[in-house]
């Protein structure tokens, strides 16, 4: 099929932004054409979100086999077979791509594989080169996404020095691994290492892990890690690597110690080289937007990772139905984002959506509500009591103004007081909320009940 010259709407990055964008222009009646590089999905589906759970899976499964004979149940010696677990997740990251190619086509979405390189910016159109084509659109939605940040001193080589994309993919078991960077990322590959029996430290240059995290929570989650046999290192930075033939040589607080390897875990910076991006507004490697996602050139929106924190799938999907009807001329709902839930997939898991304590203290006078899991049924009768339900509240208004979560299942109930948020709930409706009994939610009652002295269970 000859390729269309001219489109309504050019999405570039067919990540979760991406094609969300895609596919809500076709259902408003756009013409659209998306861009492309690598595989649809883009990273959070083929290197990032999906197949690093599929690995955390099968890490929760070794766990649950090594805690079996609490429950009374005999098993042998379970036996790992890391290249089993990663064939696995690419397996999962190409199906969920080709669902992807499926949604394509059955939308009628022109897919054109290659960068995307802006030619030139008249008036009200756009012209845009992808592989040896030229395509012209009225609106162009950037969705490049974001990469791993580097560090001067220590050069991501995927053989000793590994990025996220190394560490899914790894081509041996490391006996001692270094992560540097105790955001999500790095958590998440302490737990997963930590629990195939490698001996991990993690390291995290500020005072505590998970940063953007409450820090009662952080703190928790810490502490359930060096129970777990994960060393923690925080105000810690490393100084110096240097590989050797069968690992490197790390120098933390001027202590060289030796490892099999090291994740880098730093951060991201956004996708914005080699666009040519024609006078659109950025700072610190991120797009600059408005609330309709629209760049500071007329018709030029940037949504996801590549517009700024938080860089998270879900937000890049929101990010993508409000420029894609702020377009249309429809009243977009501008997105809030103090009310996208983050999530870590950790052991334990840590869910938060809203303001730290600390946030909210700085701003309003506040009720703080905490529930620990070692007082939940449903945790003690699964084996699995290590955690906290907090909740703050605005004391003048009864406003849900922050949640924080850190324990079993937390990731799936984050959502409940995100919806509560959403509709701007009062405390007197969740104080009145019936929870299931017996569930690891009735936690977050008991939070919402702490918060007003009313807590029954504890």
């Amino acid at each position: 099929m000859r390729m269309a010259d001219k489109v309504d709407i050019l999405v570039i990055g067919g990540g979760p932004g991406g094609y969300t964008a895609a596919i809500r222009a076709v259902q408003l009646g756009f013409t659209v054409a998306l861009a492309e590089k690598d595989e649809l999905g883009g990273v959070c589906l083929n290197w990032g979100c999906i197949p690093t759970k599929s690995l955390l899976h099968a890490a929760d499964v070794l766990r649950e086999i090594n805690t079996a004979g609490q429950l009374g149940i005999e098993v042998g010696e379970p036996k790992i077979d890391l290249s089993k677990m990663v064939k696995r997740s690419r397996r999962v990251a190409s199906r969920l791509s080709k669902g992807v190619q499926h949604l394509m086509k059955k939308n009628a979405i022109q897919v054109i594989k290659g960068d995307a390189v802006f030619v030139d910016k008249s008036v009200d159109k756009n012209t845009v080169q992808i592989g040896g084509e030229t395509i012209t659109a009225e609106n162009v939605i950037i969705a490049t996404g974001a990469r791993p940040k580097n560090l001067p001193h220590i050069e991501v080589d995927g053989d000793r020095i590994w990025d996220a994309r190394s560490a899914m993919t790894p081509a041996f078991m490391p006996e001692k691994l270094l992560i540097v960077g105790a955001g999500a990322i790095g958590v998440e590959f302490a737990s997963f290492y930590n629990t195939l029996g490698v001996d991990v430290t993690l390291v995290e240059i500020l005072d505590q892990i998970l940063p953007v995290e409450d820090a009662e929570i952080a703190q928790a989650a810490e502490q359930a890690f060096k129970k777990q046999g994960i060393e923690v290192l925080t105000s810690t930075g490393v100084d110096s690597v240097k590989t050797k033939k069968n690992g490197l040589v790390a120098e933390i607080s001027g202590e060289a110690q030796d490892f099999d390897a090291l994740i880098l875990s730093v951060g991201v910076q956004g996708n914005i080289e080699g666009l040519d991006l024609p006078g659109v507004s950025h700072e610190s490697g991120f797009i600059t937007v408005d609330a309709t996602q629209q760049t500071s050139v007329n018709g030029i929106y940037a949504i996801g990772d590549v517009a700024g924190a938080p860089c998270l799938a879900h937000k890049a999907s929101h990010e993508a139905i409000i420029a894609v009807e702020s377009i249309a001329g429809m009243n977009a709902h501008a997105l809030n984002k103090q009310r996208v839930p983050g999530c870590t997939y950790s052991h334990p898991q840590v869910a938060s959506i809203g303001l730290t304590e600390a946030q909210a203290a700085e701003q309003v006078e506040i009720r703080v509500g905490k529930f620990p899991l070692l007082a939940n049924g449903k945790a003690i009768a699964i084996n699995d009591s290590e955690g906290l339900i907090k909740t703050v509240f605005d004391r003048e208004t009864g406003a849900l103004v922050g949640a924080h979560m850190v324990g079993p299942g937390v990731t799936e109930m984050i959502q409940g007081f995100a919806i509560a948020m959403g509709l701007e709930t009062t405390e007197q409706e969740l104080l009145e909320t019936v929870f299931p009994h017996p569930t690891l939610s009735e936690a977050m009652h008991e939070a919402v009940l702490s918060a007003f002295d009313r807590t029954i269970n504890l």
